[in-house]
C-alpha cells in the first residue's frame, strides 16, 4: 500500500475501539495472514503467509523479495491484491507492548 488507508471493516470489527481510527501505510510481514491476488481473468491465488517458516530478518527479506518479484512478473495480469491481517497477533502484540510501556512509565 503506497498511501495511508483505513483498515477493512472485518479488521476494525475485531477491536473497534483501537482499529477504527487507524490509518496504515505499511504492514510488517509477520502480521500478514495471507495475500489474495485477483487476476483480470477472474482467477484468485491465495498465498498463505502463515505457512512460511520465518526465523530471522534474512528470511523476511527473502519473502519480501519473492513477493516483489511475483508482483513484478504478473503486474499486467493482476487486478488487485488483498493483504489479510492476522488480527489476533496484532491485538496480542499491541496489548503486550502497551503493558510494557505502561510499566516503564511508573
Amino acid at each position: 500500500m503506497s498511501e495511508a488507508s483505513k483498515l477493512p471493516p472485518e479488521v476494525v470489527d475485531h477491536w473497534p475501539e483501537i482499529f477504527k481510527d487507524v490509518e496504515i501505510k505499511a504492514v510488517p510481514l509477520e502480521y500478514i495472514h495471507s495475500v489474495h491476488v485477483h487476476f483480470h481473468d477472474g482467477n484468485i491465488w491465495e498465498i498463505d503467509m502463515d505457512s512460511q517458516e520465518v526465523s530471522g530478518s534474512d528470511q523476511l527479506t527473502e519473502i519480501e523479495d519473492s513477493l516483489e518479484a511475483f508482483f513484478a512478473e504478473y503486474d499486467e495480469s493482476i487486478s488487485h491484491v488483498d493483504f489479510r491481517l492476522n488480527t489476533s497477533k496484532v491485538v496480542k502484540d499491541v496489548k503486550a507492548r502497551t503493558q510494557k510501556f505502561m510499566k516503564k512509565r511508573r
